[in-house]
């Protein structure tokens, strides 16, 4: 039997027979969603994936940046641009940056994820050096006064190279590791882990009615594909994080379709990032056009990622989703 296979998500500390885990956590399954390009949707037993597949979704993950992937954990979104779309020229300024990048990790924070070219639809391409002076000073600052984890949010080789000179332990790529062909060669040269994440075109255009034959599966085989390549890059499986793209490349429609669907990616065997905080489509349901002011979307669709078993929510507001997260863990059966 072929096709996609989304694993229904339960939990409780009671299971039936034949239940089994979802990335070796407390999360298991007993049936998924099986999916095709050219026919309806079907529930089907675990014994009808194929071992390959239902491995990779079973299988513990591995911890990234030192961080365990059985635990949720929270990435705090720190933006030293001018002008990021809810936060732009808020932490531009060095000690700015690091004051905000500490009372995150005094929230709740367990990795910092530091860009400085914004990502935001419409925005214009920024020079290496530009950006290089924008994140390197701050990640170094940071380093000597923490020991959290940090990510590098770029696209180009040299920009995540002067990131890990100075202290960065993760690389979080945007384009999916498409826009600059140097750049897996560079992480795996530093054996750092990647998050590989879906975008459909460049941030200035994304925008403009993006179109997918289906979503969940068009993004699912994009994963695919970049995964191996980094691979074959020397980028092992374990070092590798997906990132479905929220809002890169994406409408109202795409964006729900991927969030009600995001079990389906554990069958890429990696853990699993999920980026929605503030993005439009959360103030477009939720009513609230202020993007600072989205934070209870924000966590709703948070805790609905964490409850289909993502590893690692990237967030604006630190202190407020690490609360939520809290109850949401007392409360769990």
């Amino acid at each position: 039997m072929t096709g996609y296979f989304r694993p229904l998500v339960q939990t409780g500390r009671a299971r039936p027979a034949g239940a089994v885990p979802i990335a070796g956590s407390a999360l298991w399954f007993t049936h998924a969603e099986r999916l095709t390009r050219t026919s309806a949707p079907e529930i089907v037993p675990v014994s009808a994936i194929p071992d390959a597949v239902l491995a990779r979704i079973c299988d513990a993950r591995e911890p990234v940046a030192g961080l365990d992937m059985h635990t949720p954990q929270i990435m705090g979104i720190l933006n030293v641009t001018p002008d990021s779309f809810s936060d732009g020229g808020q932490h531009n300024a060095p000690d700015t940056a690091q004051s905000v990048a500490l009372k995150m990790v005094d929230h709740g924070a367990t990795i910092i994820d530091i860009g400085g070219e914004s990502t935001r639809p419409g925005a214009d391409f920024i020079p290496e050096d530009i950006e290089i002076s924008r994140t390197a000073p701050i990640i170094a600052a940071l380093r000597e006064t923490s020991d959290i984890a940090i990510s590098i949010d770029t696209r180009k080789a040299s920009v995540a190279q002067a990131a890990l000179a100075v202290g960065a332990d993760l690389v979080n790529d945007v384009s999916g590791f498409t826009f600059d062909s140097d750049l897996a060669g560079v992480c795996a040269d530093q054996d750092v882990p990647v998050c590989v994440m879906h975008a459909q075109g460049d941030p200035a255009t994304m925008q403009q009615d993006p179109v997918y034959d289906n979503v969940l599966l068009d993004v699912y085989d994009f994963l695919e594909r970049q995964i191996i390549a980094l691979e074959h890059a020397g980028i092992p499986r374990s070092r590798i994080v997906t990132d479905p793209g929220i809002g890169f490349g994406k409408n109202l429609d795409h964006n729900l379709a991927l969030l009600q669907g995001l079990s389906l990616f554990h069958g890429l065997g990696c853990a699993i990032l999920l980026g929605a905080s503030r993005k439009g489509f959360i103030g477009k349901i939720g009513e609230q056009p202020r993007a600072d002011a989205r934070a209870p979307g924000s966590i709703a669709v948070g805790l609905a990622g964490l409850a289909q078993g993502v590893q690692i929510l990237r967030v604006h507001d630190v202190a407020e989703t690490a609360q939520a997260l809290r109850l949401w863990q007392a409360v769990r059966p």
